[in-house]
């Protein structure tokens, strides 16, 4: 069996080209069942696709890196030459190896931040309920939960880390004076927006609002922080109303454009406005970066923020890497010993075979009054001798060089405990 990964992340690839490969969690199912159309009807598969990375997990009796590559290209509207210079291809020990440290956050942009292992276990049950996550991919996603945990409660590796909704508030701070004093829009109800408006609310601004497409979602946000609910058809006529503006929504195509963002400014009589679009593809058109009194930041805008504190953090890195090493070591077992389960089976059902034969004719022995001390040893004489015919038949036959590996097998499966 075959496991391999191919993806692209903040590292790898652009934002706007990161847009092009997001999968919704709604739409998971039908997209494995696509993908694995692919493959051979036995191939596993998975999909991890977030704001940062979007990864194809898969497993088969051999790797298809190449038709991997072309699906994933073909479902963001790119040519494969154009795509495989922004991905990276992992086989075996290394597709392990980068999935233990997604799941620990090494691999992401803020390193150690936790929220991706949630998420990569939500990629692991729409993969399950769309029947595509088989006993390999199982194995290679609980390993990487058990030691996302290992390394989560055995170093500090997320004990100076700063999240993207704690960049967003030191960046607002840079910009007003007193939080207090603003008025914060929050495009969104999903689990970002939620962290967001948990980090905003500590600083008590003067206003907070979720705008969202779902008033249910939207309502139940605002009530935890004490904010008013809007529809999202009512952002445009609204946005002058903000200081602050926090996008993140899984919608494919902007929902604040440069018009909107001009008139607002324009009803503000030019007062600043700080903008956070977490969202990718975006929630905020690009063009809105290059207004004057904007300051318009994205996901990887962020990137420089959310490093503060690496330095102390390459200790308690080189732990969790430890750590990732003994999973992957663990995980390269269990497949050696995976594949030699097909063998397993066969020598266990060649020994039944015999076994059924033998008591067969010992039954017909006994019941025509045979002396049953001759029976038991006709039964384990048979025995024997068809357990031994294929070593004997080696050490008789082939050449010179055949006989002495034949002997030397036979010495190591046989006569082990007679040395």
């Amino acid at each position: 069996m075959a496991v391999w990964a191919l993806g692209l992340n903040h590292t790898t690839a652009p934002l706007d080209l990161r847009g092009r490969f997001t999968f919704a969690v709604e739409q998971m199912g039908p997209t494995i069942a696509t993908l694995r159309h692919s493959f051979a009807p036995d191939s596993e598969v998975a999909i991890l696709s977030t704001c940062n990375r979007t990864e194809i997990y898969c497993a088969g009796s051999e790797a298809q890196m190449q038709q991997t590559l072309a699906w994933l290209a073909q479902s963001g509207g790119v040519s494969a030459d154009d795509l495989k210079g922004h991905t990276y291809a992992l086989l075996e020990a290394d597709a392990a190896r980068h999935a233990f440290r997604v799941a620990s956050g090494l691999d992401s942009m803020v390193l150690g931040e936790p929220q991706i292992l949630g998420q990569m276990k939500d990629a692991v049950r729409a993969a399950s309920e769309a029947g595509a996550l088989g006993t390999t991919l199982n194995q290679l996603f609980q390993r990487s939960f058990a030691v996302a945990k290992e390394v989560r409660s055995s170093t500090e590796i997320g004990a100076h880390s700063i999240s993207m909704a704690a960049a967003a508030v030191r960046l607002a701070s840079q910009l007003f004076e007193d939080l207090s004093e603003t008025r914060v829009l929050f495009v969104g109800a999903g689990e970002m927006i939620e962290l967001c408006a948990t980090h905003f609310a500590a600083k008590n601004p003067k206003a907070i609002a979720i705008a969202n497409r779902t008033l249910e979602r939207g309502e139940k946000l605002a009530t935890q922080f004490s904010g008013e609910v809007m529809r999202l058809a009512d952002l445009p006529q609204r946005l002058h109303e903000f200081d602050v503006v926090i996008s993140c929504t899984a919608s494919t195509l902007p929902l604040i454009g440069l018009g909107a963002v001009e008139r607002a400014l324009k009803q503000r009589k030019h007062r600043p406005m700080f903008m956070v679009d977490l969202a990718v593809p975006r929630d905020i058109e690009p063009e809105v970066k290059s207004l004057e009194d904007v300051y318009l930041y994205t996901v990887d805008d962020l990137s420089d923020v959310v490093q503060t504190g690496q330095a102390n953090r390459q200790a308690a890195v080189a732990q969790a890497e430890a750590i990732i090493d003994a999973g992957v070591q663990s995980f390269e077992h269990w497949m050696d010993q995976r594949s030699n389960v097909p063998l397993i089976q066969q020598l266990n059902a060649q020994a039944e075979d015999w076994r059924s034969a033998e008591l067969a004719r010992a039954r017909k022995s006994l019941a025509k009054g045979d002396d049953v001390d001759a029976v038991l040893e006709t039964l384990s004489r048979g025995l024997t001798q068809k357990m031994l015919h294929g070593a004997m038949a080696e050490l008789h036959a082939g050449d010179a060089d055949s006989r002495e590996r034949a002997r030397h097998a036979i010495e190591h499966f046989f006569l082990r405990g007679n040395r």
